[in-house]
């Protein structure tokens, strides 16, 4: 290990920035964000590092929540000889060499060794004495990056992995830990015990009471965990006064709601990748692609859960009961269904089940389906002088088919999405017909949306019902009915080409 990794406290410290480029502009932003009173020497600046200058408050950084700056127009010095006596120079803690000639970054780097200041040369590491890593800031936690200047590209992409697994939330999740440390510390002396405790906060209630903003009843939480241990007569008054606890909280555990999106393991959220990765117990539905089930914990327990017309299906009253049994073992549990979970995806009958029981819960939103698969299959819901709204249904109730608002759906004048519409198609189709909707209305048959076997059939409404028949249309799948829906003939940019069925009375354009 060359370098030795640490954090320099630059808040209020004077740093110089020899150059006045692109480069040196980069550098400044981030030295101020750490609150360093920077000097910038050069010539000339850039237009966005002068404009900063221009702005910069002035005095010491230590009086402000970021840097300041200043700039000294000066020829840059390409002798260790003129650096020494530079006043810049002689005061700075740290020195960045950022210009485009090789020979002034020499000497910078010269003078530092010379003068015992450690000194950053941009692209350069034979003549760095500091590496700046790359960053990933959820202040106050900070993760740095390096490989030394040898390859910073990598760094780079080895910061972008990093980021995706480090919610945003950590920073408020540091703050908060920080206010009870010294409390902490003092009621539980044994470090062993304490990682114990901190281990419990971090992966329970705690910390997504902290995420979801409610850092009181986060507090609440913590506090209740901590209970004082019986002491006994025996132990002396030193060890009452800093008498251990024992966490005897009751065991409860967790359920997150996490939509899946239509399918791609790219449309997965952030906040829906880390719940997976976190999981004791999945509760996966069948159409929960094996892309996005492989992101999941390699040890937790999956159970299918899915449901399908004619075949094997759980019931909600079941889902119900695994939902709370698992739970009730102190177990994060994820409910994981595709699209969203509360677009025609009962998450909250289970969320309600899930309070009668006492258990507490949290939900990560997923694409849905209608969002995503009309995306995917290029298609714009909304389009200036053509569909003004949006309008999300259902062919399937809970009830009977004949809950269905059909006037309503038929008077639609923007773009109607049906979910689970494909064996109702028929009565779709008849439904809308008789109620008034033209039978030249263009509609859009997305199946297996956002997924590589993605197919489109383009059609109209009187054609409906022969389309699907014809194309063996499969669910799951969407209807895409407006005027809309014809436009995914043009923009179609994913998966197969749709398939157009009986398109040229209609206005259909032909497909190459």
């Amino acid at each position: 290990m060359r370098y030795f990794p640490l954090f320099l406290d630059l808040h209020g410290r004077h740093v110089a920035v020899v150059g006045g480029g692109e480069v040196a502009l980069r550098k400044v932003r981030a030295l101020l964000e750490a609150g360093a009173s920077v000097t910038v020497v050069a010539p000339e600046l850039h237009p966005a590092l002068a404009e900063l200058v221009g702005t910069s408050p002035a005095g010491n950084a230590a009086a402000s929540a970021v840097g300041s700056l200043h700039h000294v127009s000066a020829s840059l010095p390409a002798s260790v000889e003129s650096l020494a006596v530079a006043a810049w120079f002689q005061s700075a803690w740290f020195v960045v060499a950022a210009t485009d000639d090789a020979a002034v970054n020499c000497a910078v780097a010269a003078a530092g060794e010379s003068a015992r200041k450690f000194v950053n040369v941009v692209d350069d590491a034979a003549h760095c004495s500091a590496i700046v890593p790359a960053i990933i800031d959820r202040s106050p936690l900070l993760v740095a990056v390096s490989t030394g200047g040898t390859a910073p590209m990598l760094a780079r992409r080895v910061r972008r992995d990093v980021e995706l697994l480090l919610d945003a939330g950590l920073g408020r999740l540091a703050q908060f830990f920080a206010r009870w440390r010294s409390r902490v510390t003092a009621m539980v002396p044994a470090p062993a015990m304490r990682r114990v405790l901190y281990d419990r906060w971090m992966d329970g209630e705690v910390a997504r009471l902290v995420r979801a903003g409610r850092e009181d009843a986060a507090d609440a939480a913590l506090a209740a965990s901590l209970v004082p241990a019986p002491i006994h007569t025996a132990v002396s008054a030193t060890a009452t006064a800093t008498a251990t606890v024992t966490a005897t909280a009751p065991v409860c555990g967790h359920v997150t709601l996490v939509g899946a999106g239509p399918g791609g393991a790219g449309l997965l959220t952030l906040a829906g990748l880390q719940a997976l990765q976190s999981a004791d117990v999945i509760l996966v539905d069948r159409l929960v692609s094996a892309e996005v089930r492989a992101l999941a914990r390699r040890d937790a327990l999956q159970i299918e859960v899915g449901k399908e017309g004619g075949g094997h299906s759980v019931t909600q009253d079941e889902i119900h009961r695994l939902l709370v049994h698992h739970a009730a073992q102190g177990l994060h549990v994820v409910r994981l269904k595709g699209g969203d979970p509360f677009i025609f995806g009962r998450g909250g009958e289970e969320l309600l089940c899930l309070r009668a029981a006492g258990i507490a819960y949290s939900v990560v939103p997923g694409v849905t389906a209608a969002l995503a698969c009309a995306a995917q299959a290029g298609l714009p819901l909304t389009h200036r002088e053509v569909a003004r709204s949006v309008r999300f249904a259902t062919a399937h109730c809970r009830g009977s088919a004949d809950d269905t608002d059909w006037e309503s759906l038929a008077a639609e004048t923007g773009t109607l999405v049906l979910y689970m519409a494909v064996a109702q198609c028929a009565r779709v189709q008849r439904e809308l017909l008789v109620r008034g909707r033209a039978g030249t209305t263009p509609v859009a048959i997305i199946e297996n949306g956002g997924r590589l076997e993605q197919r489109v059939v383009l059609t109209v409404l009187s054609q409906l019902t022969e389309a699907v028949r014809e194309q063996a249309v499969c669910a799951p799948a969407l209807l895409v009915i407006g005027e809309v829906a014809a436009m995914a003939g043009e923009l179609h940019w994913f998966g197969a080409l749709p398939v157009v069925h009986r398109p040229a009375r209609h206005g259909y354009s032909a497909l190459a």
